[in-house]
């Protein structure tokens, strides 16, 4: 089949995000008297939904708190974040959704996080009208490595996943896609270029790159297998 929608993660895909969630984990735990190290964050955090996080963070510093209350610190704070700014656009976003968009391609957003931040992006720059869909962590019962949040917006598009690509920067996220049976290009950040990608159809530097791949999957016209 040919290829008829673009499915894309936002935190470290769309957004340059990361490094934002990591220094609110840093502030919620400080009261706590724990420091997270960056390549701790990086090597076990980054990608992970907030909860899945707070219960491993429990666990790993032993802490006498609930991961509920962490979650709804952490989440306090993101919000907070997101009355002030959005997270900044990762380099050639505007213009790889231009070209996709006149290429007729049918897109959306798959995040495992809940759909605060991706709104927030979508009102800073004027993407309401550029997306088919958005599925978040809110929509379904288990958030990514399931894949139950790519399951969902198959349904919405009203496609196969042999019709649908992918593009993902973190292994948890190409592991939701791939158990949805959705080819995925993988486009590392410096917080996953450490993660395991073996299964992912190409393994891209950026945006700009995902743009190059996909039009010359339409040029020939190829499955995305």
């Amino acid at each position: 089949m040919p290829l008829r929608a673009i499915l894309f993660d936002h935190d470290g895909t769309l957004v340059d995000s990361e490094p934002v969630h990591y220094a609110l984990w840093q502030t919620v735990l400080a009261q706590y008297g724990v420091s997270l190290p960056e390549q701790l964050y990086r090597q076990d955090y980054a990608g992970v939904p907030t909860k899945a996080n707070a219960v491993d963070i429990v666990h790993r510093f032993e802490l006498d708190e609930l991961p509920e209350t962490l979650v709804a610190a952490k989440d306090a704070a993101t919000s907070e974040y997101l009355r002030r700014n959005a997270f900044p656009l990762m380099h050639g976003v505007l213009e790889t959704i231009r070209e996709f968009r006149l290429c007729g391609l049918d897109l959306a957003i798959v995040t495992g996080a809940g759909s605060e931040s991706v709104y927030a992006t979508l009102k800073a720059n004027n993407l309401g009208d550029s997306f088919a869909t958005v599925v978040s962590g809110d929509d379904v019962r288990a958030s990514k490595p399931a894949p139950d949040c790519y399951l969902l917006a198959l349904q919405r598009l009203g496609l196969q996943a042999s019709e649908c690509l992918a593009v993902e920067d973190t292994q948890h996220g190409l592991k939701a896609s791939h158990a949805a049976g959705i080819s995925c290009l993988a486009v590392p950040t410096t917080m996953s270029m450490h993660h395991d990608f073996g299964v992912a159809q190409a393994v891209l530097e950026g945006m700009p790159q995902v743009t190059e791949h996909v039009r010359q999957l339409l040029l020939t016209n190829a499955r995305p297998v």
